[in-house]
């Protein structure tokens, strides 16, 4: 099986930062692209920041600037930077990869998966 392990969630006041971790474990033969998403009450969940297995990156317009999406593929892990956090930025925050799962006796021998983790709640106090 294939997971994904998130912290670095917590409480701060607003101005403050904080470093959202996501690693993945299970046999996995690639990790492409790798991401946050937040799920705000009565709405769709929403994109906050991407990155490709290349490293190119995406962000929200309301965390541009203040977060930061980066990887360390030597660790299965992407990190979310989150600084000069906003009241409006609470919310529970999901991990999510895109991988390709080992299936070494199968043809082709991977198998496409789209993995989320179990959300981390980031609360930011005015």
């Amino acid at each position: 099986q294939v997971q994904l392990a998130e912290s670095g969630g917590g409480s701060v006041q607003a101005g403050g930062s904080l470093r959202l971790s996501c690693a993945v474990s299970g046999s996995i033969s690639r990790i492409n692209t790798m991401g946050w998403y937040r799920q705000p009450l009565g709405r769709q969940r929403e994109l906050v920041a991407t990155i490709t297995s290349g490293d190119s990156t995406m962000y929200a317009d309301s965390v541009n600037g203040r977060f930061t999406i980066s990887r360390d593929n030597a660790k299965n892990t992407a990190y979310l930077q989150m600084n000069s956090l906003k009241p409006e930025d609470t919310d529970v925050y999901l991990c999510y990869a895109d991988v390709l799962v080992r299936r070494p006796y199968e043809i082709p021998g991977y198998r496409p998966l789209e993995v989320w983790g179990q959300g981390t709640l980031v609360t930011v106090s005015s």
